[in-house]
């Protein structure tokens, strides 16, 4: 993952900051919050909600209070980070107002709010302080020390619908595991910047193979047993796919092998399977996956996975309209696990396929800092986090759609949960921050007491 010297424009060019740009294209994202907003009291109570302007003026001020930190902080970010992950909290922001109005006595999109906002004040937070991505190679064992301990918390804490993946104290409740992931991306990024000659070119050769010696293996072997253990212990599918299937990209960017992404995924089948056969849970989900209509069969009704098919089929092209749809027949996790089968039914195929571009723009640009960038953590570290995004859509959006079985995971940005709000933010952060370094051309002064900025000279980012 180089840049390539054909990329390259004449010496001393000034690339744009596009700061414009953003700022015009958060206008965009914010009229098409808003204009969701009004259509859904429009069509479920037949005028413009009382809050529609209170709802535009908060939405607008996070948008451009982040604007302000990008422009001020890091003038030279990708333009195109900050208004797709304002325009997903909003539409998410909207699908959950929606939901709300089935069920009054349990409302969701304030809290949802409070917790945007707080995810934006971090995202702010981490722009502003954070003024180079390579302070992070520094912490990357207290990183991954961190991420254990926040992964094995839930243990001590009763399981929720079957899944131990909560800590609940009072009435506070957080998902420890949406922490922990930034937390390995920053360490896998560090380990795997450090050890990639290592893993691509020593060690003994089994067939077409070259496994690493014992030292720079015994890593790889216990992230597949952490994850394992996580997924017996918290009964989390979802987890232990997002953790294993990170560290096997990881690996495959930082080595160019792919016969470590064979043996990842041999791995990865094989802790499945076994975990799959073993655990009631696990092996319930995927039954379910495997039969979704057997319920219908015996005279039960459709349960959740049914009713999620049966939302996206009632979508059809351009869906029923916002507001006019039925999915809150499929139950409890409405407005989380399967918040994506509201937008197929009411935005239809045309809406989730705008959606799923929108999450393939997040996560292409955020490869595209990566590529740019010289420093080999940068690169490990934009594509850690890009991947995370990626796999989360991925796992969930397959789960709701019946492509694999059901995970508990939250649709970045768009369901509810305060947890993976707030992280999904700092992740943008992080990325407009190794992308703000990618594009900075090397004629540009950094601040006293900064680590100098990578050589960006001779490489073009649009």
């Amino acid at each position: 993952m180089t840049a390539t010297t054909a990329d390259a424009p004449p010496p001393g060019v000034r690339l744009p900051k596009r700061r414009g740009v953003e700022l015009s294209l958060l206008v965009g994202a914010v009229l098409i919050s808003v204009y969701g907003y009004i259509d859904v009291g429009l069509t479920r109570e037949g005028h413009v909600p009382a809050d529609a302007l209170r709802y535009g003026a908060g939405l607008g001020a996070l948008a451009l209070v982040a604007h302000l930190a990008v422009r001020l902080r890091a003038p030279w970010a990708d333009p195109l980070l900050l208004p797709i992950a304002v325009l997903l909290n909003g539409l998410g922001l909207v699908l959950i107002f929606r939901l709300d109005l089935e069920t009054p006595l349990d409302r969701a999109a304030p809290a949802q709010l409070i917790w945007s906002t707080l995810g934006v004040a971090l995202f702010i937070a981490c722009v502003v302080m954070l003024r180079d991505h390579r302070i992070l190679q520094r912490y990357a064992y207290v990183s991954v020390a961190a991420a254990l301990a926040l992964m094995l918390l839930p243990i001590l804490f009763p399981a929720v619908n079957g899944a131990r993946i909560w800590v609940r104290i009072g009435g506070l409740s957080f998902q420890p595991g949406e922490f922990a992931k930034m937390l390995l991306a920053v360490f896998f990024a560090a380990y795997l910047a450090a050890n990639r000659e290592a893993l691509a070119y020593t060690g003994r050769r089994i067939w077409k193979l070259r496994l690493p010696t014992g030292r720079i293996l015994g890593p790889i072997v216990a992230i597949w047993l952490i994850s394992v253990v996580v997924l017996v212990l918290e009964r989390d599918l979802g987890t232990s796919l997002l953790f294993f299937g990170l560290f096997v990209i990881m690996l495959y960017v930082a080595t160019g092998r792919t016969g470590w992404i064979a043996v990842g995924l041999l791995l990865a089948a094989l802790g499945a399977f076994a975990v799959g056969s073993l655990e009631p849970h696990v092996n319930e989900r995927v039954d379910d996956w495997l039969h979704p209509f057997a319920s219908i069969d015996a005279g039960e009704g459709p349960e959740q996975l049914a009713q999620s098919l049966f939302a996206f089929a009632e979508g059809e092209m351009l869906g029923t309209g916002l507001g006019a749809g039925h999915s809150i027949l499929i139950g409890f996790a409405t407005k989380s696990d399967f918040i994506l089968a509201t937008a197929g039914e009411e935005l239809g195929l045309v809406g989730l396929s705008a959606i799923f571009l929108l999450y393939a723009l997040l996560v292409g640009r955020g490869y595209r800092a990566g590529l740019l960038l010289r420093d080999a953590f940068g690169r490990l570290l934009a594509v850690g986090f890009a991947s995370i995004l990626a796999l989360q859509v991925f796992v969930i959006a397959g789960g709701v759609m019946g492509l694999i079985p059901l995970t508990g995971m939250a649709m970045p940005f768009l369901a509810q949960g305060g947890s993976s709000v707030v992280t999904n933010w700092i992740i943008v952060a992080l990325l407009i921050r190794v992308s703000d370094s990618a594009r900075r051309p090397a004629t540009e002064p950094v601040e006293a007491g900064v680590l100098a900025a990578p050589a960006a000279a001779g490489r073009r980012a649009r």
